[in-house]
């Protein structure tokens, strides 16, 4: 079941954080998410799973940042989020893709004790303009049934910052 937005609005310092936290920003079944104020884009062409990939970043100024197609945004949410007991979903929000702005393009599906800020794969069609500060995402809960182990990954777990791809790491492990 996913949870209602008045029961993140229950959960809220029990089983789910969101900080800073908005009442206003609550929906029907989830909450709105923002855009921080910082992207990161990859410097080459090419990227490599097997090897870290250089990252530049850009600041969203004031007057907005013009983004273009064909190439992979990497930005983050300006709130931080925790949860030990429901699973978090991440997705666009419908405004957003209708201006061809697709934000989160894998990997919305949380795991039960992830905390940190989450870290937006976005693209776009057509260039856009976006906003530092705009609601941008939103996440929703889902419980869950049976026992469950909580998120305990150093790879994303506590991050401060824009995570580019750490798959690299996982080449490096013995897979003995």
């Amino acid at each position: 079941m996913i949870l209602s937005g008045r029961e993140i609005v229950r959960e809220m310092g029990s089983g789910i954080v969101i900080d800073p936290f908005d009442e206003r920003r609550v929906n029907p079944n989830s909450y709105n998410l923002s855009l921080h104020g910082e992207l990161l884009v990859y410097r080459d062409e090419v990227l490599n799973m097997k090897t870290p990939n250089a990252t530049e970043a850009l600041h969203i100024p004031p007057e907005g940042l013009t983004l273009t197609p064909g190439r992979l945004y990497l930005g983050r949410t300006a709130e931080y989020t925790r949860t030990e007991k429901y699973i978090p979903m991440l997705e666009g929000r419908s405004s957003t893709g209708r201006l061809g702005l697709c934000i989160h393009v894998t990997a919305g599906f949380g795991d039960i004790g992830f905390a940190g800020y989450w870290t937006l794969e976005i693209f776009c069609i057509q260039p856009v303009r976006i906003y530092a500060g705009v609601e941008i995402c939103q996440i929703y809960y889902h419980t869950i049934a049976g026992e469950y182990d909580l998120y305990k990954s150093g790879k994303y777990q506590n991050n401060r910052g824009i995570q580019p791809s750490l798959m690299y790491r996982e080449f490096q492990q013995d897979r003995g």
